[in-house]
C-alpha cells in the first residue's frame, strides 16, 4: 500500500470517528440543560456525592472537621452568545468522552495491519484496557480531583473585600482540563507495555530514571490542576502509583521475553 493509500485510509478512520462523535454530541445536546446542571456543574453543588460520602465517612470516625464547607462561589456569563456556545462545547466534550472506545478502536484498526502476528497477539484486549484506563482517569478527576479543587478555591479568601465570581468559561475549562488530562495520563500502563514489548523501555531504565519521573509527574500535576499543593498531591499520588505499576508491567514483559528467547535458543 502506497503512502497516499495510507493517508486515504487514515482519513476514513478519522471521518468515521468524527461521525460517531457528532451523533453522540447531538444526542447530548437534546439533554444539554440537564447534563450541564447535574454533571458539569455537579461538583459546584454542595450536595455533590463526593462531599456527602466524605462527610459521612469523617463523621463515622469522629473527624467532622473533614466535612467540606459549603461552596461560596457565584458564576457569571459575560458574553452575549456565551451560554449558547457553551452548549456546543459541552455536547462535544460529552460526545468525545463517550465515543472514546470507538475512536481508539478505529485507531487500532488503522495500525493493526502494520503489526506482526505475535505483536497482535500480545495486544489482545487493547481496546478494552485502554478504554477502561481512560474512563478510570475521567471518573477519578470528576469525583475526586474536581470537587476538592473547586471547593478549595471557592472558599479560599485573600480578603473579605473580594467575592469569588467565576466566569462560566473558566469553570468549564478547569473541568475539561482535569477530566480529559487525567483520562489521557491514566493510559501510562498501556504505553509502558507497548514500549517494553518493542524493547524501547526496560524496568531497569524506569527505576534508574525514577527521580526524573517523579519531577515530571509533579510538573504535569501542576499543569493540569490549579496551583495549590493539595490538588497537585491529589493528582501526583495516583500518577506515582501508575509509574510503579508501569515498572511492574515492564518487568513482567521483559521476563516473558527473556524466557521466550531462552526457549528459542534451546531449539
Amino acid at each position: 500500500m502506497s503512502f497516499v493509500d495510507h493517508i486515504e485510509e487514515l482519513r476514513w478512520h478519522i471521518i468515521r470517528s468524527m461521525i460517531v462523535i457528532i451523533v453522540l454530541s447531538i444526542a447530548a445536546f437534546f439533554r444539554i440543560e440537564w447534563i450541564f446542571d447535574h454533571i458539569v456543574m455537579g461538583p459546584a453543588h454542595p450536595d455533590f456525592i463526593s462531599y456527602r460520602l466524605l462527610c459521612e465517612a469523617a463523621t463515622k470516625f469522629g473527624l467532622t472537621g473533614l466535612c467540606l464547607q459549603d461552596i461560596n462561589i457565584q458564576f457569571q456569563n459575560n458574553e452575549l452568545a456565551g451560554q449558547f456556545m457553551m452548549s456546543f462545547s459541552t455536547s462535544f466534550m460529552v460526545g468525545f468522552i463517550v465515543a472514546f472506545p470507538y475512536i481508539f478502536w478505529e485507531f487500532w484498526r488503522f495500525i493493526k495491519p502494520a503489526l506482526k502476528e505475535n505483536e497482535i497477539k500480545y495486544a489482545r484486549g487493547i481496546v478494552f484496557w485502554t478504554s477502561l484506563l481512560f474512563f478510570a482517569g475521567v471518573l477519578f478527576a470528576y469525583y475526586l480531583i474536581a470537587p476538592f479543587t473547586i471547593n478549595f478555591f471557592a472558599n479560599y479568601q485573600l480578603s473579605p473585600l473580594f467575592k469569588n465570581i467565576i466566569t462560566m468559561e473558566n469553570y468549564y475549562d478547569t473541568m475539561s482540563d482535569l477530566i480529559l488530562g487525567l483520562g489521557v495520563v491514566f493510559e501510562l500502563p498501556v504505553l509502558v507495555y507497548f514500549l517494553s514489548r518493542v524493547g524501547i523501555l526496560t524496568p531497569a531504565f524506569m527505576r534508574d530514571k525514577r527521580r526524573y519521573a517523579i519531577l515530571i509527574i509533579f510538573v504535569l500535576a501542576a499543569v493540569i490542576t490549579p496551583p495549590d499543593w493539595f490538588s497537585i498531591w491529589l493528582v501526583a499520588i495516583p500518577l506515582l502509583i501508575l509509574y510503579e505499576t508501569g515498572i511492574a508491567i515492564s518487568d513482567r514483559v521483559m521476563k516473558k521475553r527473556a524466557k521466550l528467547e531462552k526457549l528459542n535458543n534451546n531449539y
